[in-house]
C-alpha cells in the first residue's frame, strides 16, 4: 500500500482512490493503518491536477524530499552507482526482475520488493537506508506534506531510530549528502579516493628547440 501511495498520481492511480481507501479502512487497527487512513482521506478529496503538482513539488524539486534512497547515502559519488548495482542484484537473487522504468532505489520498487519478498531480506535495504527515510519524512513534515503520514506509516513498520541514527539525520539535514568532483580524477585515485598527493606528478622537462634547416639556394633543381 505504501508502495502504491508513493507513485506518481497518474490517471490510473486516480481512479483507484476508492478502491485504495476501503482497502485502508479494511486494515487492522494499527498506528500504521491510522496514517495511511489519514493520507487516503485527503488523496481521495484532492483534484488530480492539484495531486500531480503537489507530488512534483515534494518529490521531483526538493532534495531533502527526493524518492531515490541511495542519494541520502552516498549523494552524488560514485559510491551511488555500485550501490544501485548491488540493489538491483539483490532483486535478481531473490527471482524479481524489475519493469517499472525506474532506478532500483525508488522508494516505491524498494518497497514493492519487501511485500513481495517478507520480512528479512525484504526489508533489508529499507533498514539499510533507515536515516534516508527519516529525512524525508522530516522534510514532508516541514513541508506539511500529507505524503508525511506515508513515510510516518512506514516507519512504524521499522525498528525505530537510534540516537547515532538521529544525530546522522540532523547533519544530513546540516550539510546534505556527500558530495564529490566527477571528472577531475581521470587516472584514478591514491588510498581511499583520494586525489594524488603534492609532489607526485612532476612534468617532464622541456624538449630542445627544433633545429631550423638551412633555406634553400636559389639555384632551381628538377624532380630526380
Amino acid at each position: 500500500m505504501c508502495s502504491l501511495l508513493l507513485q506518481y498520481p497518474d490517471a490510473e492511480l486516480a481512479t483507484a482512490r476508492d478502491v485504495l481507501t476501503s482497502t485502508v479502512k479494511a486494515l487492522p487497527s494499527s498506528p500504521a493503518a491510522g496514517h495511511l487512513a489519514d493520507f487516503t482521506a485527503w488523496f481521495a478529496g484532492q483534484e488530480l491536477e492539484a495531486l500531480e503538482r503537489h507530488y512534483v513539488e515534494m518529490f521531483d524539486l526538493r532534495r531533502k524530499s527526493s524518492l531515490y534512497l541511495t542519494y541520502y547515502l552516498h549523494g552524488d559519488t560514485r559510491r551511488r552507482g555500485m550501490a544501485l548495482l548491488t540493489l538491483n542484484q539483490r532483486y535478481r537473487a531473490a527471482g524479481w526482475e524489475t519493469d517499472h522504468g525506474e532506478l532500483p532505489d525508488h522508494l516505491p520498487v524498494v518497497l514493492e520488493f519487501a511485500a513481495l519478498a517478507g520480512p528479512g531480506g525484504g526489508e533489508a535495504p529499507l533498514r539499510q537506508h533507515h536515516r534516508g527515510l527519516e529525512l524525508i519524512h522530516r522534510a514532508l513534515t516541514d513541508a506539511d506534506s500529507p505524503y508525511r503520514h506515508v513515510l510516518a506509516a512506514l516507519l512504524t513498520l521499522l525498528p525505530p531510530p537510534t540516537e547515532a541514527d538521529r544525530a546522522a539525520v540532523d547533519q544530513l539535514v546540516a550539510e546534505g549528502p556527500p558530495n564529490e568532483d566527477v571528472g577531475l580524477d581521470p587516472y584514478g585515485t591514491y588510498g581511499d579516493g583520494e586525489f594524488a598527493p603534492p609532489g607526485t606528478f612532476v612534468p617532464p622537462p622541456a624538449a630542445p628547440p627544433t633545429r631550423v634547416p638551412p633555406a634553400p639556394t636559389s639555384r632551381t633543381e628538377g624532380p630526380r
